[in-house]
């Protein structure tokens, strides 16, 4: 079923170095915070919870992407696979950031999602966590964009 113009390798079921792709896909495109861009990764009809709020399909994910870019300033986000089966995976992730006052935060949470034959993500799960932290208490300094390669993993950064 993979002929679809609306495809996303790597495809279920996935081994542990398509679910780290995946993952790392995932960060890329969220840290490069293009929602017309990044909801394409999702199917048409994908289903979110994050923390508190309900979003459903690509239009809502698009308006709350750019919401939330719009409030957490200087976005720096790391994912990492926990886990994965044949069409779901496990990550955890943190990301820093601050507000319109300069407050700084590290938001701390985990993902589970799930994916359909094409490879998009067709639910999300996200529980996150946000602790303030001083700026000199960051811990992700790359330019906006993607993460270097040679940066730390949020295990070998201890978090």
């Amino acid at each position: 079923m993979h002929t679809s113009i609306e495809a996303r390798p790597p495809f279920p079921p996935f081994t542990r170095d398509m679910a780290i792709q995946k993952v790392r896909m995932a960060e890329d495109a969220w840290n490069n915070q293009d929602p017309h861009r990044i909801a394409l990764a999702y199917s048409p009809d994908s289903a979110w919870r994050n923390r508190n709020e309900f979003i459903n399909g690509r239009a809502e994910i698009i308006e709350f992407l750019e919401l939330k870019w719009s409030q957490e300033i200087e976005y720096r986000l790391i994912k990492e696979l926990w886990a994965f089966t044949e069409d779901r995976i496990a990550v955890r992730f943190a990301y820093e950031w601050h507000n319109a006052n300069n407050t700084w935060f590290r938001s701390y949470g985990n993902e589970n999602w799930e994916f359909d034959s094409n490879g998009l993500m067709q639910r999300r799960y996200a529980s996150i966590n946000d602790l303030a932290i001083t700026e000199a208490d960051r811990k992700f300094h790359w330019p906006i964009g993607r993460r270097p390669d040679e940066h730390a993993s949020l295990s070998e950064l201890g978090l």
